[in-house]
């Protein structure tokens, strides 16, 4: 049963009539890509562009869910130094912020980074969300701006936090042998999947005659694609949870990682509530790095968090924190908790160099 705000359930019902509009005009189907991006960026409904809030420790603040600079400071703090080192390298003084959320990360960017840094650019689609951003960064106004796309041109740092998985994917579903392409039918009153035949594939082979549902990753590789074209010096800094190639088409994952977030609750449910929950899928590291070096970047190196920030200092930051700062970092780090399942990948235009932080435990070698 759905409980919902009278606002809320008004926000659900003007995207569920969106969505069915769009369903009409395509001959009663929309590949689950193109749902999955109203569902969560049509502007003022979607679920990025309406005004509820999302990033929150706990439920009773209203939130959804918590990312990690949310949990703790120490993780922005651990961040810039791995950014501090790509600013030095490559000569630039920028950094580049996509899907900024609460504003938290560029918080702790900006203050630890203090005068190497001469601005901060935060790519963001949500209006609510910039506004939110505007009064929490208000200290650092004169360094921080907004901008909707990205330009053709860029130099500096781009920091990317739980932002690929929030990218529209295709769904496929492998019946009886024979794949299909999972869409969206019906109308405002209730949507339903169906399933169509199609000529796409997973990039790896999934072992076995059972049946299967995935994700394929082509925008989030298209982004990638687009970076690469358009940053002419530094690097780009990824963190996100997501599998390279051999876990993601694991013969045992039959039901993909598709997954919705509210209320601090996950449910599988995308098509339910659209605009009042997030809906994300596991990054497929292996499909991004190759979408990197086909464009012409370097992988710097793809690692899990928990060894990305201990090799940039994470405990020596944490010397001076008290019991509650400790025991939110454990939650950066612990194998059960966000240290396993969450991966940085590093990117960078021209030559290779030795990052921070993939000292020890560099695992692209597994992509």
């Amino acid at each position: 049963m759905s409980l919902m705000s009278d606002k809320e359930a008004s926000v659900t019902s003007a995207l569920a009539a969106l969505i069915a509009r769009a369903i009409a005009r395509d001959g009663g189907w929309l590949p689950f890509d193109r749902f999955m991006a109203l569902a969560l960026y049509a502007p003022g409904l979607g679920y990025y562009a309406n005004a509820s809030r999302k990033f929150g420790a706990l439920p009773s603040s209203g939130s959804d869910f918590v990312t990690a600079p949310e949990l703790t400071p120490l993780f922005g703090r651990a961040l810039a130094r791995q950014v501090g080192q790509a600013l030095q390298v490559s000569g630039t003084d920028e950094i580049w912020e996509f899907g900024a959320g609460s504003g938290a990360l560029a918080e702790q960017l900006l203050e630890a980074l203090g005068p190497a840094l001469a601005r901060y650019t935060i790519v963001d689609l949500s209006g609510s969300l910039r506004e939110r951003q505007q009064q929490r960064l208000k200290d650092h106004a004169g360094k921080v701006r907004w901008v909707s796309e990205l330009p053709q041109r860029l130099r500096g740092v781009v920091v990317g936090n739980e932002v690929l998985d929030a990218m529209p994917v295709k769904l496929l579903h492998r019946i009886g042998g024979a794949w299909h392409e999972r869409g969206v039918a019906g109308g405002s009153e209730g949507f339903r999947f169906e399933d169509r035949p199609t000529e796409l594939r997973p990039p790896a082979e999934v072992e076995g005659a059972h049946d299967y549902l995935t994700e394929i990753h082509p925008q989030a590789q298209a982004f990638i694609r687009t970076l690469a074209d358009r940053l002419e010096a530094g690097a780009a800094f990824f963190l996100d949870y997501g599998f390279p190639e051999r876990e993601y088409w694991h013969p045992q994952r039959h039901m993909g990682t598709l997954m919705c977030h509210r209320g601090h609750l996950a449910d599988a449910d995308p098509l339910g509530d659209v605009g009042s929950k997030d809906i994300t899928a596991h990054v497929d590291f292996t499909g991004i790095a190759l979408a990197a070096q086909e464009a012409g970047l370097a992988v710097l190196g793809y690692t899990s968090q928990a060894h990305f920030l201990f090799n940039c200092g994470l405990l020596e930051l944490a010397a001076d924190a008290g019991p509650a700062q400790h025991a939110a970092m454990q939650k950066l780090v612990n194998e059960h908790e966000m240290g396993e399942l969450f991966k940085v990948v590093g990117l960078a235009p021209g030559a290779f160099w030795d990052a921070l932080g993939f000292a020890r435990g560099d695992r692209t070698s597994r992509l």
